[in-house]
């Protein structure tokens, strides 16, 4: 099936490139922002603190989306007597998110400067 579906993503790809209308010219090849001149040109590169920040988001943003299907089935849990280990489990599952938070907070990869 990822063959199947990685031939035909490329053979789209493909075909466009062959098939389609090439008309190039000087007004397509300028930068487009919402019909408005572009203040700056593209290509002036972004700092990597902005790539570090966002990327520390989606990490901590992905493990905390853990945290909601363990509190839908906690309370059945708790019930059934296996509440403490579960509360457990998930005490040492926030100590470490929130150690290796500190630890990027100490090491200033929070910092936007």
């Amino acid at each position: 099936m990822f063959v199947f579906c990685g031939l035909v993503a490329g053979g789209m790809l493909y075909l466009g490139s062959i098939l389609g209308p090439k008309k190039p010219n000087p007004t397509k090849d300028k930068p487009f922002e919402c019909g408005n001149q572009p203040f700056d040109l593209p290509g002036k590169p972004f700092s990597v603190k902005f790539y570090i920040v966002g990327m520390l988001f989606i990490l901590f943003d992905i493990e905390l989306v853990f945290l909601f299907p363990w509190a839908v089935v906690f309370r059945k849990f708790l019930a059934a007597g296996a509440g403490k280990f579960m509360l457990g489990e998930m005490l040492a599952f926030l100590v470490i998110l929130i150690a290796g938070y500190v630890y990027l907070w100490k090491r200033g990869a929070l910092e936007w400067e």
